[in-house]
């Protein structure tokens, strides 16, 4: 009796089993609402990872950018050549220090030059320095919006299609007019292959986003330091001119 009964289960659970899990038969088995769901997941990934090595290739390249250039700027600077310091920092251009570092040295040399109001030249090197860094800060999280976007919606957009499989699941059924495995197996496809492709999308999209944008934090403090290190200089140099007068 005992044996009768696992006969019959194991023949309703593989019944017809020419049904294939690989992922060609699982695409071939799903309608087109999940193939579109799929499709979309898809190119959410693409971007994700574009995104994700735009972003790396730009931060690897301005951190190691960044460590050649404050040590030249700043012996430049400590011999008072902001000419030398410039050329420097134009050498540099991934850098986010030296971004910031030009927009300063620039509008305190252009203020120098002129008959400007004595102090004017710090003012407006402190409002070109905070320029820069903002200009600096939104190239840096250029396409992490994007990111975080992605890692947020996708489980949605692979939710939406495991409700369209458990939809044809039950339509398998009340089709075939069985419970078996052959009435559901193309709803259980889509639900699971969408829910996959989701999870699959979103948990990377995040991980890096959430990287990204500490790394992003810690670039923004790097500037910060380099601006008001700069204004000191700035103030120095000023002082001194002053007193040579």
């Amino acid at each position: 009796m005992f044996t009768t009964y696992i006969t019959s289960a194991a023949l309703w659970l593989f019944q017809e089993s020419a049904i294939g899990w690989d992922p060609v038969s699982l695409w071939r088995q799903m309608g087109w609402p999940a193939r579109l769901v799929v499709v979309a997941l898809f190119v959410m990934s693409a971007w994700s990872i574009g995104v994700m090595i735009d972003r790396w290739i730009a931060f690897t390249a301005a951190r190691k950018q960044s460590r050649a250039f404050a040590p030249a700027v700043a012996g430049a600077l400590r011999e008072g050549k902001i000419d030398e310091a410039i050329h420097i920092a134009e050498r540099h251009k991934k850098s986010h220090l030296a971004k910031v570092v030009t927009a300063g040295l620039q509008e305190f040399q252009a203020h120098q030059l002129s008959a400007e109001i004595p102090g004017e030249e710090i003012e407006a090197s402190k409002r070109a320095l905070e320029r820069a860094e903002a200009i600096v800060h939104a190239e840096l999280k250029r396409g992490l919006s994007g990111l975080a976007t992605i890692g947020s919606t996708a489980p949605f957009v692979g939710l939406f299609g495991t409700v369209v499989g458990i939809i044809n699941a039950f339509k398998g059924i009340s089709t075939e007019k069985s419970t078996g495995l052959a009435a559901v197996a193309g709803g259980i496809s889509e639900a699971l292959v969408t829910t996959a492709i989701g999870l699959f999308v979103a948990i990377p999209a995040v991980w890096m986003y959430n990287f990204f944008t500490s790394k992003v934090e810690g670039f923004d403090v790097e500037m910060d330091n380099s601006s008001s290190e700069l204004i000191d200089y700035f103030l120095k140099r000023s002082q001194a001119r002053t007193a040579r007068k």
